[in-house]
């Protein structure tokens, strides 16, 4: 596994009773966690919040940005999710990362102070040289959109 090297901030306390890492030799993701000053957080079914994490961070390889995802358990079990899909951490962003969770279940969550609740990936990205045609190339698909390639 591709490694890289990334500056990290703590912001925030509970970084001195965790640590930043990942959960096993081969997971995908660095745990972020609920960076909040009281004991817990509430979310009320629907509701969305933002979720500070305590840290900031430089990523000191090219090409590459931060992407914050759910925690498969959090969201399967718990159902709260990274409200926007995956949150985008660009390059030269040095604020906080902060995690917004949207609650799509039917009852009222709550997270405690600390608690794992995303993860930061790293991937590369590609920024689109844009060029303007009036046409674009044909395909088999052409302009076929939602469900046009069929269900099987």
């Amino acid at each position: 596994m591709k490694k890289i090297d990334v500056n990290v901030e703590f912001l925030h306390p509970v970084w001195e009773e965790h640590r930043l890492a990942y959960a096993t030799e081969l997971s995908a993701g660095l745990d972020l966690r609920a960076c909040i000053d009281g004991d817990e957080l509430e979310f009320g079914p629907g509701e969305k919040k933002t979720v500070p994490a305590g840290l900031a961070i430089e990523i000191r390889e090219p090409g590459v940005a931060g992407y914050v995802f759910s925690r498969s358990g959090l969201g399967t079990r718990e159902g709260l999710t990274v409200s926007q899909g995956v949150g985008v951490i660009d390059p030269d962003y040095r604020g906080e990362i902060k995690v917004s969770l949207l609650n799509t279940s039917g009852e009222v969550r709550r997270i405690r102070r600390g608690q794992r609740i995303a993860q930061l990936v790293f991937m590369p990205v590609f920024q689109a040289v844009v060029t303007a045609v009036r046409e674009l190339g044909a395909t088999d698909r052409g302009a076929g959109g939602f469900g046009s390639t069929g269900k099987l």
